[in-house]
């Protein structure tokens, strides 16, 4: 999104104190994110608007021979080749030695210089739109009003072109509509400067006459009397479904008379300004509009509209897509609609793809003679995939998916009407809003601002500082009763509240203090995980982390039951779209990954919650959430031990818990047992024969489908049950290592001194760490690890 700083200083007033590098860091710190500024300062230099005195065709050509006067007391030769150049009007010269605005940001800018043209001299040229960078309207010059200019005046001066243009990052507004509108922009522009935000539309004079202000309205006002037989011609509105709709509002426009588009206009200008084209008088009124509030609007020709519809009574539908519609949009394209698009109807035929863009069935061309505007609000949610489905990034649908609000619908709508009443009328006003949103309250105290923030800032100021930006703050009974206004959709309990106050004064006012609040509890779970990690670690075992979300695939070649694992409905890829039911699949996933090491055994274990469907859900009405470890241990070469070192290590856990359990064989058949082989496989249980895991080999059919090796074995405990049951004050002591000493000759490989080492401890597990030999050296340095 781009914002003109000298449109946004119609609407708050800039303190002399406050250059325009300080007010860029500000908004920056406490409103939003500022990826650049563009300088415009210079990109206007020496054009000038200046009078065609005379207009003569040189024969044979194309081109006309024009004196002009800019301002001085000697005319100015211009070789001109538009056609709609003529003698007494007012056009737009870029003298000698100034760069084209069109080609200011390109690697070689066109500087403008004296030619001669068919053996005349050209001194400079008169500008077309698409030179000025205001569009690519190619068609001929550009023409200025007389009244607005003389000749000799700079065009800049004319139209406020002297800019910098703030590029703004909208990620970092989404949640903030009201912002996507050089209104909602000044406001807190203003807030952030400590001002009250005044908007009148007097300051914007073609819109005075409709509206006095952008408020939440449930009156109509109108220009003129309404004429009779529009009226009984406006349609009715039909909204299926009030959740991808909240309100629809139209103004119906009857054409009484031309409307100028002759002139270039301070819309054009500020329309180019931030990122648009200027199209036609009643597009760019809707464009204007909707950079000014953030509510896009849309205008259908009417009478192609009842045409479509094709019923004696007209009628507006708004309803969801039918899977397999088609669509003709404004753009030329077919488009196919889905069950997530909403459609606007004219009757039961659809006309425009809702937020998105209209049907070429009702565009606006020159033979259009009454309007149908539209102002509305719609789901972001079905937009957001409508956006992504069709591949439609236009300016209107971006500030529809941030969520607009529903407040200014009808009023915007009239403003638009206001804007185009040298033409248009309005004969007609339609609103159908089936649930108006009711004000928030929030009942907060200055204590709990303060508290929160680490300040202390007085009633007075917290007032101010919120009533500043539109909420109405009222004292009550020694608290702040909030009321929030419409466009901040984004606030609704303390938290909110008190986020506000500290953003707009500033979190960089805040002075940092050391937190007062005592020490966290120990977390048990925390402290038990620790100390089986440093046992694994100190037996040879590696930890790994996987992902919680999982494929239905992996599920299914571990032998699980998707049906067992929740679903989730907005997953960020097609391989994420399941919650997992154990941390095996995840491990023997892993372990294949890890078998192209040149080792010929490895173990890989895992601490993280799972969740099954079976287990339901806790008093707060979320699934249950269970404590594992589990662990796969691999034997790329070997005489099939896997299964002993995978219980060895599980024994071993528990030994050092002091938890008393006994291996059975496997009764169950439930997600944690199927992968394993029922007959290579035992239960864990506890004294009181409670299960705690489960320890075997795989099946084979497991171990091929994960291509793993051919000796794999593995266990998955509860956690949970495991830190119930720990002897109490049990520690392990970390620092405990025992060492010996083992005389070896220089020349013996490491099997022979493994064989040594399996001499002394028979029934332990050797693990090699390292051998190291330095360069010219006879010495050799082999480090085991021996398991008891």
């Amino acid at each position: 999104m781009k914002i003109s700083l000298n449109w946004l200083k119609k609407y708050v007033t800039i303190p002399e104190s406050v250059s325009n590098e300080d007010l860029v860091r500000l908004i920056g710190a406490r409103l939003v994110e500022v990826e650049g500024v563009i300088d415009e300062s210079h990109k206007y230099d020496n054009i000038y608007v200046v009078r065609v005195e005379t207009c003569e065709k040189i024969p044979e050509t194309h081109l006309s021979l024009c004196m002009i006067n800019n301002g001085t007391n000697e005319l100015v030769q211009v070789v001109c080749g538009a056609p709609n150049v003529h003698a007494g009007m007012l056009a737009v010269w870029i003298a000698p030695g100034a760069i084209v605005p069109a080609s200011v940001r390109e690697d070689a800018p066109f500087v403008i210089g004296k030619r001669k043209m068919q053996g005349y001299e050209s001194s400079g040229m008169l500008a077309g739109a698409d030179e000025l960078d205001f569009g690519d309207d190619h068609s001929g010059i550009v023409e200025i009003d007389p009244s607005v200019a003389k000749p000799g005046d700079l065009l800049r001066d004319i139209f406020e072109l002297d800019d910098l243009i703030l590029e703004i990052e909208n990620k970092s507004l989404t949640h903030r509509p009201d912002c996507f509108g050089i209104i909602g922009f000044a406001r807190e522009v203003a807030g952030v400067l400590g001002q009250q935000f005044e908007y009148d539309f007097s300051r914007d004079g073609s819109l005075a006459p409709v509206v006095t202000g952008l408020t939440p309205s449930s009156s109509v006002v109108t220009s003129g009397s309404p004429r009779k037989a529009y009226s009984q011609l406006l349609p009715s509105i039909r909204i299926l479904d009030s959740n991808i709709c909240q309100r629809y509002s139209v103004v119906l426009l009857g054409k009484h008379g031309e409307i100028a588009n002759k002139y270039l206009t301070w819309v054009d200008t500020i329309l180019s300004k931030s990122g648009m084209k200027p199209i036609s008088p009643i597009i760019d009124a809707t464009n204007y509009l909707m950079l000014l509030t953030g509510q896009p609007l849309h205008a259908f020709d009417y009478d192609k509209f009842i045409a479509v519809g094709g019923n004696e009574k007209p009628e507006i539908t708004v309803r969801l897509a039918r899977d397999g519609e088609k669509l003709v949009l404004l753009d030329g394209t077919e488009t196919l609609l889905n069950g997530n698009d909403i459609v606007i109807c004219s009757g039961n035929i659809p006309v425009a793809l809702a937020g998105a863009m209209g049907g070429a069935n009702t565009m606006i061309d020159e033979n259009t003679k009454n309007i149908l505007l539209e102002s509305a609000t719609f789901s972001l949610y079905n937009l957001r995939k409508t956006q992504m489905a069709h591949g439609i990034f236009s300016e209107a649908i971006t500030r529809f998916t941030k969520g607009q609000p529903a407040y200014q619908t009808l009023d915007v709508a009239l403003s638009c009407a206001g804007m185009l009443k040298d033409g248009f009328e309005v004969v007609g006003v339609g609103d159908e809003y089936p649930k108006p949103v009711k004000d928030i309250v929030v009942k907060i105290t200055t204590k709990e601002i303060n508290d929160l923030l680490g300040t202390d800032y007085d009633d007075a100021l917290i007032v101010d500082t919120l009533g500043n930006v539109g909420f109405a703050v009222r004292k009550h009974f020694g608290s702040l009763e909030v009321t929030v206004p419409a466009w901040r959709t984004d606030i609704h309990i303390k938290e909110d509240v008190i986020e506000e106050v500290g953003r707009l004064l500033g979190y960089d006012n805040i002075a940092p203090t050391l937190p007062l609040h005592r020490t966290a509890d120990k977390n048990n779970m925390l402290e038990l995980k620790s100390e089986i990690r440093e046992l694994m670690s100190r037996y040879g075992a590696n930890e790994v982390l996987t992902y919680s979300f999982v494929s239905q695939r992996l599920i299914e070649r571990a032998g699980q039951d998707p049906k067992n694992s929740y679903k989730i409905v907005n997953s960020i890829s097609p391989d994420l779209q399941y919650v997992r039911q154990s941390l095996v699949p995840s491990l023997l996933e892993k372990a294949y990954l890890n078998e192209k090491l040149p080792v010929d055994q490895f173990v890989i274990f895992e601490m993280n919650p799972i969740y099954r469907k079976e287990w339901g859900m806790n008093s707060e009405n979320v699934p249950v959430e269970k404590m594992k470890i589990g662990a796969v241990v691999a034997e790329r070469k070997g005489t099939g031990t896997a299964f002993y070192f995978a219980k060895k290590y599980a024994a071993k856990i528990l030994e050092e818990m002091q938890i008393p359990v006994q291996f059975v064989p496997i009764k169950s058949k439930d997600a944690e047992t199927l992968p394993f082989e029922p007959k290579r496989t035992a239960e864990i249980r506890l004294e009181n024969s409670e299960y705690l895991g489960v320890v075997g080999e795989f099946r084979n059919s497991i171990r091929n489908d994960f291509k793993l090796a051919p000796f794999v074995a593995g266990f998955e405990m509860d956690l949970d049950l495991i830190l119930q049951n720990k002897a109490k004050n049990k520690k392990i002591d970390l620092t405990e290592r025992t060492y010996e000493d083992l005389t070896v000759e220089t020349n013996e490989s490491y099997a022979e001194v493994e064989a040594k080492v399996k001499k002394e401890h028979p029934d332990a597990i050797i693990l090699p760490l390292s051998i190291y030999q330095p360069d010219n050296s006879d010495i050799k340095h082999i480090t085991v690890r021996i398991v008891a």
